[in-house]
């Protein structure tokens, strides 16, 4: 009976699996004659946030497919094969070889699990990897100026204080940098990222991230300036509408 009904449930998931890649494969001909649509006829600018809108639709029926077929494989086990779907197959490229490498090696038997005996020799291993992300790490620079003092005339000297992108500032340039970059260049508003940093133990209030955008705004002003002149100095300028 047990059997029977395990059979049955394989056989549903399954049927379910190829109806999902079935709607897959539809929806994904319909999302692509629109995209080519609108990429030839679309007002430009529209264009762009449709397509996105179009690619987002396509992936969660791409992830609700993968996960059809994978609750499928996993009720059959290696009995039955599920019908595959067509999606975009991403190509298994080696990982960059510039990331630093962190070794995990196994401990290791201490004697043979057939015979027992202690007499081990390595003759290889056998190394597999994965990419791993290593979360953002807040931490507090210290400048520290140590003051001196003449013995012979008691003049006091000290090294010069360093230089920052914004005057009285507390955030650091690659702070800076980062919260410039999710504002204009992710589009995260500043509300979004200041709960963002406080999920992650930081307190930055939006009037904070907003004082440090300014700054930094007015800061970079000789660099836009320096870049509007370039690009004003040639013979011809090509924007979209």
């Amino acid at each position: 009976m047990k059997a029977m009904l395990r059979a049955e449930r394989v056989a549903r998931l399954a049927a379910e699996a190829d109806a999902q890649a079935r709607t897959l494969l539809i929806e994904k001909l319909k999302l692509t004659i629109k995209k080519r649509r609108h990429e030839k006829f679309g007002q430009s600018s529209e264009r762009g946030a449709l397509l996105d809108q179009l690619e987002l639709q396509l992936a969660d029926l791409e992830e609700n497919a993968a996960q059809a077929e994978t609750a499928a494989q996993m009720a059959a086990g290696d009995k039955i094969t599920v019908p595959s779907f067509e999606r975009r197959k991403p190509v298994r490229r080696p990982l960059p070889e510039h990331l630093p490498r962190e070794r995990l090696v196994y401990p290791i038997p201490a004697a043979c699990p057939c015979c027992g005996d202690r007499r081990l020799r390595k003759i290889g291993e056998d190394v597999s990897e994965t990419l791993e992300l290593i979360l953002r790490q807040w931490k507090v620079i210290q400048r520290v100026r140590e003051k001196l003092v003449c013995r012979a005339c008691e003049a006091i000297t000290q090294p010069p204080a360093p230089s920052h992108p914004i005057a009285r500032g507390r955030a650091g340039p690659k702070l800076l940098a980062h919260v410039l970059f999710a504002k204009y260049g992710l589009h995260l508003p500043l509300h979004r990222q200041s709960d963002v940093y406080r999920r992650e133990g930081i307190d930055l209030d939006v009037s904070t991230l907003a004082d440090w955008v300014g700054a930094s705004t007015a800061t970079l002003m000789p660099l836009v300036d320096a870049i509007r002149g370039h690009v004003f100095a040639a013979e011809r300028i090509h924007a979209d509408d």
